[in-house]
């Protein structure tokens, strides 16, 4: 399936490491005109060396007006992937409002904020557009001692839900995607560290592909929900577990 976006102009939060990282490359290179957005200059220009034709943007998201002021004058946007998310483990009876705030405000308010500013843009244009908040398996499936976020991710859900209700007669399309963990990313590390010994060995034979994903896997099934080749899916959310949740 070849999968072009000459002439579109992508949005990717969150797009330093990991998964944000991988979607930047795989839509450069399937020709989009891609903005990478960070908190961290430097991974940015590690980005820029690796993807030379980006734009980068660096802001804190969990600052609402900061991000305002530095999207202001982003210009059209046809993509947006909403990717930036923290973890705060910690069990339920011993999470605070300061670690749930903080988790909510990049987790959710964040992905609130930027969509507002972009769809506020898209509307105005009156050509449509395509946007994935990449959420995760934690929305679907409970996960112990990181409730604050899964709890960001469901609500992540339902807003999903609402933006291709309202936004879907004005041709945005609005999809997520639910990852499980990707244990080849820094956050997938800092979660594993913490695992008592055989959990990851026991989660992995729950899956029923016998294996995690990766960031490719993740990059591809976004890139995927972007193009015009899911022209008519509005609202879907996508598990990339390999059968977790069947079994």
């Amino acid at each position: 399936m070849n999968i072009r976006f000459d002439g579109k102009r992508a949005l990717v939060t969150g797009a330093g490491r990991g998964i944000g990282r991988g979607i930047v490359k795989k839509l450069a290179e399937c020709g989009a005109e891609c903005v990478a957005l960070s908190k961290t200059q430097e991974h940015l220009d590690s980005l820029r060396k690796e993807v030379p034709g980006i734009q980068t943007v660096v802001v804190d998201l969990a600052d609402w007006t900061a991000t305002r002021h530095a999207l202001e004058n982003i210009g059209k946007i046809d993509l947006l992937v909403n990717n930036a998310a923290i973890a705060i483990a910690s069990p339920f009876l011993e999470t605070t409002k300061d670690k749930l705030d903080k988790v909510f405000d990049v987790n959710f308010n964040s992905v609130f904020n930027v969509s507002q500013i972009v769809a506020r843009d898209m509307v105005k244009r009156g050509n449509g557009g395509a946007i994935v908040n990449v959420s995760s398996v934690g929305s679907l499936i409970a996960l112990r001692n990181v409730g604050s976020y899964c709890c960001s991710k469901g609500a992540m859900d339902s807003l999903t839900q609402v933006m291709a209700t309202e936004l879907g007669p004005h041709k945005i399309r609005v999809n997520s995607v639910h990852p499980h963990l990707v244990p080849s990313t820094d956050m997938g590390i800092s979660a594993t560290s913490s695992f008592p010994s055989g959990t990851l060995e026991y989660i992995l034979s729950r899956i029923p592909l016998n294996r995690f994903p990766d960031v490719d896997d993740v990059a591809n099934a976004v890139v995927f929900l972007l193009s015009d080749k899911a022209s008519n899916l509005n609202g879907i959310a996508l598990p990339i577990e390999g059968g977790y949740g069947a079994n």
